[in-house]
């Protein structure tokens, strides 16, 4: 079977940890998040975008960090017009763009991007939020807590975000 996303049959990605219930492959968290992503995940400027049909649209930048939560690696952005990033993850020398379906036939080029920080990203608190939800989804549907790279779910709702900080 064949997929729509950006590098979806570029190598293996194994998962940093399995102890969120799962060993996940990029397909395979693709797979489930197509079930999860939603209006609500969506970010707020593209919501009128947002359909069951392009179920990936605004769900870059909290897709890609869920994945790096996962699979370890760092998250670049492609710069749009407008001045908004679009969020990919690159592991290795696997690239992947869980959410690349959103711009149909458009031609993204992934090299030479500048690295996205959560400590940015998640500044705005819908956006948190948002990543937050989808991770709960994932852990609620599938078990385990959720740890990788980053620190837990637990953690941060005790008051950290794996950075040593507090984010509330």
């Amino acid at each position: 079977m064949g997929y729509g996303f950006y590098g979806w049959d570029g190598g293996d990605v194994p998962a940093v940890t399995d102890e969120h219930g799962r060993t996940w492959t990029p397909c395979g968290l693709y797979d489930a998040l197509r079930d999860i992503w939603c209006e609500y995940t969506c970010a707020p400027r593209l919501r009128e975008l947002w359909s069951e049909e392009n179920r990936t649209v605004g769900q870059c930048s909290v897709t890609a960090f869920l994945a790096q939560d996962i699979f370890g690696g760092k998250v670049y952005g492609i710069l749009l017009p407008g001045g908004n990033y679009h969020c990919y993850n690159v592991v290795g020398d696997c690239v992947f763009d869980l959410t690349s379906e959103q711009f149909g036939d458009e031609v993204l080029d992934y090299e030479n991007n500048p690295e996205q920080l959560r400590e940015v990203h998640f500044a705005k608190e819908e956006k948190r939020q948002r990543y937050r939800f989808l991770k709960e989804e994932l852990e609620r549907r599938f078990g385990g807590e959720m740890t990788g790279t980053r620190g837990s779910l637990r953690q941060e709702a005790a008051g950290g975000d794996g950075f040593g900080k507090e984010i509330f």
